[in-house]
């Protein structure tokens, strides 16, 4: 599996490039709650919604005096407000009773496993939450896993799992050094605008010649569309 991953990961960043790596390392509990925001909705909503929540406070603590439905009220831009927000109220909640302050810095030491084992026991962290805080402000190599993700590897052929959780857990011991962040966010764009849940662009794709998807829709596509689409993707 470390092979296949690892040409999958050379294909696509000889094709999209090596994805930016934000140099500054954000607060663990920063990207958790942005995560918990970003879930069934997209980057610029769910942004909105972050900034929206930070307008608001001067700290995290903030949240434990603030109603539910104000919280609610706040956020609502990302949709699913009510589940957010009552995640987002217990996972402060329960940082501040257990651990007697509102951080996540007890994470620190933890290895990857225990980190996700302990994020996940908050309402509302799943799997993918919880590697994202591990990916993008803990800078561990690890290759979060959303639908766009469980549904490429499975199509190429690298696992046959029936969630991306349990496609996270496939790979995880596989991820090319150092390459989770690359390899995460090629994947999501490759997702986005390739292998697409219906109809995906097989002809296209720069993964087609090691996919094993038993229904890619090839279509007629010329070299030159494949070579003016790869020019138009770069401008």
């Amino acid at each position: 599996m470390k092979k296949e991953l690892e040409k999958i990961n050379s294909l696509l960043k000889n094709y999209f490039g090596i994805p930016k790596l934000n140099k500054r390392t954000p607060n663990p509990l920063d990207i958790l709650i942005g995560t918990i925001l970003s879930q069934n909705t997209n980057d610029k909503n769910s942004f909105k919604a972050y900034q929206n929540l930070k307008s608001k406070i001067s700290s995290w603590d903030d949240i434990l005096k603030m109603r539910t439905s104000t919280l609610e009220s706040i956020i609502k831009v990302a949709g699913l407000g009510k589940q957010k927000a009552n995640s987002i109220k217990n996972l402060i909640k329960n940082l501040k009773s257990v651990n007697g302050k509102i951080s996540l810095d007890f994470l620190k030491n933890a290895d990857d496993d225990k980190a996700i084992e302990e994020l996940t026991k908050f309402k509302g962290v799943g799997v993918k939450t919880a590697s994202c805080v591990l990916l993008f402000s803990m800078k561990r190599n690890v290759c979060p896993v959303d639908t766009h993700v469980h549904r490429i590897l499975n199509r190429i052929g690298v696992v046959k799992t029936n969630s991306p959780d349990k496609t996270y857990f496939a790979i995880k011991e596989f991820i090319p050094g150092n390459n989770g962040h690359s390899l995460h966010t090629n994947l999501l764009r490759l997702g986005r605008e390739f292998c697409l849940p219906k109809n995906p662009k097989c002809s296209l794709c720069p993964l087609e010649s090691i996919c094993h998807y038993s229904e890619k829709n090839l279509g007629k596509t010329t070299l030159k569309q494949k070579n003016d689409f790869f020019l138009l993707d770069k401008i």
